[in-house]
């Protein structure tokens, strides 16, 4: 996988893109001056990070894995330690397909109703292949999503979710919290 060296990335104008970025030349990056990137974060091949209005935030020590994307007018955030697998599609805008409007962006904005919401994506959140996540949607510390599932609705802390509309179907365990604090104290296992 090329990634995209420090000198290529400055020239895009991110709003700000913090140490050790591994930004794949093979992805897609729009409106770069909306989007903030943190410290060791990883986007793999094929991934398109598109902001509308409201941004991009990625925090600090990220994956998105390859085929992945981030778009919408909204806000999207996702914070520390959280992971999209391949695949992953996260909208924070969404066409209203009740039939009640017209729908797709070559329409004029007077014809459709785009719903158009924030997304919080919390820390050691971890989303498997193949998921979507719709607009408005946060999904707490700790949460745990299964490979093609569908989310609608918030997902509360430290929960495993599963299915299309995702429900809770487990508990995560919360070891990890205990692994990061070795792991910020530079303790090597």
């Amino acid at each position: 996988m090329g990634m995209l060296t420090r000198e290529e990335i400055e020239k895009m104008g991110f709003l700000h893109v913090g140490q050790n970025p591994r930004l794949s030349d093979k992805a897609s990056y729009y409106n770069c001056g909306n989007i903030s990137i943190g410290d060791n974060v990883r986007i793999d091949d094929f991934s398109v990070i598109s902001a509308g209005e409201g941004g991009i935030k990625i925090g600090n020590y990220i994956h998105i894995a390859v085929y992945s994307l981030l778009q919408g007018a909204a806000k999207i955030t996702l914070e520390d330690y959280s992971g999209l697998s391949s695949r992953v599609s996260v909208y924070s805008s969404s066409d209203d397909y009740s039939g009640a409007s017209m729908t797709n962006p070559t329409v004029p904005e007077a014809f459709t109703n785009v719903k158009t919401k924030e997304i919080n994506i919390g820390r050691h959140v971890i989303i498997g292949c193949g998921s979507i996540v719709l607009p408005g949607v946060t999904l707490e510390e700790g949460v745990a999503v299964g490979a093609l599932s569908m989310i609608t609705k918030n997902c509360h802390a430290f929960g495993i979710y599963s299915g299309s509309p995702a429900k809770r179907i487990s508990e995560r365990k919360r070891d990890l919290l205990e692994l990061e604090e070795k792991f910020l104290e530079g303790v090597h296992l």
